[in-house]
């Protein structure tokens, strides 16, 4: 599992994959990306198969997922892709539609995020370069306004993770759900970077979740966080 800040974007270039079945899409989202410093297209996928298959022999940064496509739909290919590479991109699902359920069902599977493809230039770039510090969670508010039509937590029970939280790590998660970096929780919390990072880790390890965007999610599951 890739850890937070690690990764070759931390290193260099951030490379992308671009997986949409509409050739008209993958065109300008590479002319996009390809003009801008330190992010390079290196494959696309016209389907969801292709794209587990070109991500495998690629290892980009980020991969570009449309949510709706033949064979195999960005859902399962997001958690083909995240259950069987060690070190696995981050994704983002492309979607036409903002409040739907594909959209949650493939942040629940993994997805980091997600960009609509009205987006424009400047918004494409800044989630890809975004998801790749894996630093916060794109578009916080968009997500818990998909929690609160979708997740169907909130039960009498909450799951064990919950009482298992330290008070400092529940104002972290806290402060991840918003949407915070972790520069800003630390500034929040008057506490150092380092501090932030160690207390991000545990709340990720006692979730069970791979980063923001899921621990976000499973907050609003277990109805320790109110999306409405």
């Amino acid at each position: 599992m890739r850890g937070e800040g690690t990764g070759s974007a931390a290193r260099g270039a951030i490379r992308v994959v671009l997986a949409d079945d509409e050739r008209m899409v993958r065109t300008a989202l590479r002319a996009i990306l390809s003009a801008e410093p330190g992010l390079e297209v290196v494959g696309e996928a016209a389907t969801g198969a292709e794209a587990v298959s070109v991500v495998r022999q690629l290892r980009p940064d980020v991969v570009l997922m449309d949510v709706r496509m033949p064979e195999v739909d960005g859902i399962r290919a997001t958690e083909q892709i995240l259950a069987t590479l060690d070190e696995p991109p981050r994704v983002v699902v492309v979607t036409t539609f903002e409040n739907d359920s594909y959209v949650y069902d493939a942040l629940r599977a993994g997805a980091a995020g997600f960009l609509l493809k009205r987006a424009d230039a400047d918004a494409l770039v800044q989630a890809v370069r975004l998801v790749a510090r894996t630093e916060s969670l794109l578009f916080p508010s968009a997500v818990r306004a998909l929690a609160a039509e979708y997740a169907h937590g909130a039960a009498a029970a909450s799951p064990a993770w919950v009482s298992r939280l330290t008070g400092r790590e529940s104002e972290v998660l806290r402060h991840m759900a918003a949407g915070l970096t972790n520069a800003e929780i630390a500034r929040r919390m008057d506490v150092g970077p380092a501090t932030v990072k160690s207390h991000v880790a545990a709340v990720l390890a006692k979730t069970g979740t791979r980063d923001r965007t899921q621990a976000a999610i499973a907050a609003y599951e277990a109805g320790f966080l109110k999306a409405r």
